[in-house]
């Protein structure tokens, strides 16, 4: 028979403009669920500060970058971004309004609250697709954590970003030489190859050890200009 750690506690269940999002407990850890997928959980976060270090690393020596983070998730990149005084405007993209609410006063507070005081800090709640599509602010890097990957997203206009209309967006808001970092779950040729017909340089997948199962990636890609 299952224990009670085997069972997470549904903590919150929003229904939302992009479907259904939920926060809950399993066991010493929380998970965010979206419309049934699991998108992540507390439990580790190496792999998304990882992606907030290989964007800075990248952009080797850039003074005081200025970071647009697509996706609050659990808080892992946005809380790292924060802790390095290397960063200068660290801006968050959010589409979910119940994951912002679980940051500002929630159950998600302990691991963002430094983060979301920090003066640098500007959250936005938004679609990513949107606001790379119609912002007029331009970024030294892009790092983007809000699918399992550009061939597993949460729904189905996000598949958008990921082809070379969406990544030519992403490159208007690039600055010439910055960086776009992609979390994914595993690696992906045809991704890569559509980087680079997209006009991006520098185009590499970086592997990224975890507790359990196959490493998770960032790939990595420089803006042309």
């Amino acid at each position: 028979m299952p224990t009670p750690h085997d069972i997470p506690d549904v903590l919150d269940r929003r229904e939302g403009p992009h479907g259904e999002v939920v926060l809950r407990r399993h066991g010493d850890r929380l998970e965010i669920i979206a419309n049934g997928c699991f998108l992540m959980d507390t439990s580790d976060g190496r792999s998304e500060r990882r992606l907030v270090d290989a964007a800075l690393d990248a952009l080797a020596g850039r003074d005081r970058p200025d970071v647009l983070i697509g996706g609050l998730g659990v808080g892992f990149s946005l809380a790292h971004a924060a802790a390095d005084p290397r960063w200068g405007r660290i801006t968050v993209v959010e589409r979910e309004h119940a994951i912002v609410e679980w940051h500002r006063d929630g159950p998600l507070c302990a691991l963002s609250a430094r983060a979301l005081s920090d003066p640098r800090t500007e959250i936005v709640e938004a679609d990513l697709v949107t606001h790379v599509n119609e912002t007029s602010d331009t970024y030294d890097a892009l790092c983007l954590d809000i699918d399992n990957g550009p061939g597993w997203t949460v729904t189905d206009g996000n598949g958008n970003l990921y082809r070379e209309a969406g990544l030519a967006s992403c490159a208007r808001v690039l600055r010439p030489g910055g960086v776009l970092a992609v979390w994914s779950a595993q690696p992906s040729e045809e991704f890569e190859e559509t980087l680079r017909n997209a006009g991006f340089q520098q185009v590499r997948t970086e592997e990224i050890p975890v507790a359990r199962g196959v490493p998770d990636v960032v790939h990595l890609a420089i803006s042309p200009g």
